[in-house]
């Protein structure tokens, strides 16, 4: 059990570092003229892959409920928001913690990320084990 544990820290961890750099890449692409909305829709986007990603892996060597796994995915997550993203990214761009973590789109990502986990792991996986 403590080997799934840390898996899933790990792998939430590397989750948000996929789902970083596709925030902070989309920043050197300017299709929109609201980066920060091209920047949201970007990590949109590119959360489910890498929440897909992460998912398949860790399942690949570990057991847990997928919702306890989608749960410690946004944990793990939010905590590496609040002590690296926001200091490093978002603050010396002018931001702050409440402009980051009031964004409504903050939410919708978080919504998105936690069921994507949940349904990869119920009915794909699943249904390519049986």
């Amino acid at each position: 059990m403590t080997t799934s544990r840390l898996l899933s820290i790990v792998y939430g961890a590397f989750v948000w570092i996929l789902g970083v750099s596709v925030y902070l890449l989309s920043f050197s692409f300017p299709l929109l003229d609201n980066v920060e909305l091209q920047s949201s829709i970007a990590l949109f986007l590119g959360i489910i892959p890498s929440a897909c990603l992460g998912t398949y892996l860790f399942y690949k060597k570990g057991r847990m409920r997928p919702c306890v796994l989608a749960l410690t995915f946004v944990l793990i997550a939010t905590i590496l928001d609040i002590f690296i993203t926001v200091p490093v990214f978002i603050i010396p761009t002018g931001g702050s913690y409440a402009t980051f973590f009031g964004d409504p789109m903050f939410f919708i990502i978080i919504v998105e990320f936690f069921f994507t986990v949940v349904y990869f792991r119920k009915y794909t996986l699943q249904k390519t084990a049986s």
